[in-house]
């Protein structure tokens, strides 16, 4: 009489203490990837950027276009702290938008943003400027960002230009609260 044998090797048990460390830290080194190199939730502190983000909005911002394209005019963008700040010992990441493209001639006056020269419409302003900014150059592989709340922003037009390499990322989505969801590019 022959005995017939599997030729699949026989599977050992297993310890469940391993296995669920072994879940966890792939789960882990996932979230931390994805925080890293994709997308990221932020929080919005301050009245900067009234009345297109409110205090206590959270947003999603993305990290991965800018890796293909540079940041376009009107861009939301999440930048770290530029040399301007980091001087005050200033080291918060900040969210603006993005008014002056590198090589741009900006200037504020008489209340309205001009570009090369010319005026751009900014239906996103909460008020009238009460300042007078400029003309200056944004320099090759920087940016001039400004909140919103123009007036009661602490903006490129106080501290500065933003270097290319200080951007984060890109404001996506408003997530919360829930019922001012929006698409926010």
């Amino acid at each position: 009489m022959t005995t017939l044998h599997s030729t699949r090797p026989r599977k050992e048990a297993t310890n469940p203490w391993i296995d669920s460390t072994k879940t966890v830290a792939v789960g882990l080194l996932m979230a931390l990837s994805i925080h890293t190199f994709v997308a990221e939730l932020r929080y919005i502190p301050s009245e900067s950027m009234e009345p297109t983000l409110e205090v206590g909005d959270r947003l999603l911002v993305e990290k991965l276009s800018y890796r293909f394209h540079p940041p376009q005019r009107n861009d939301l963008v999440v930048f770290k702290s530029p040399p301007g700040l980091e001087a005050q010992n200033l080291h918060d990441d900040l969210i603006k938008r993005v008014v002056g493209l590198p090589g741009d001639v900006v200037q504020i006056h008489n209340g309205q943003t001009l570009i090369n020269g010319k005026v751009i419409a900014e239906l996103y302003v909460k008020e009238e400027v009460t300042y007078n900014y400029g003309p200056v150059t944004v320099p090759q592989h920087q940016y001039f960002v400004l909140g919103d709340n123009r007036n009661h922003s602490y903006d490129s037009h106080l501290w500065g230009f933003v270097p290319e390499q200080n951007i984060i990322g890109r404001t996506l989505l408003r997530v919360y609260p829930l019922l001012h969801f929006q698409v926010l590019f």
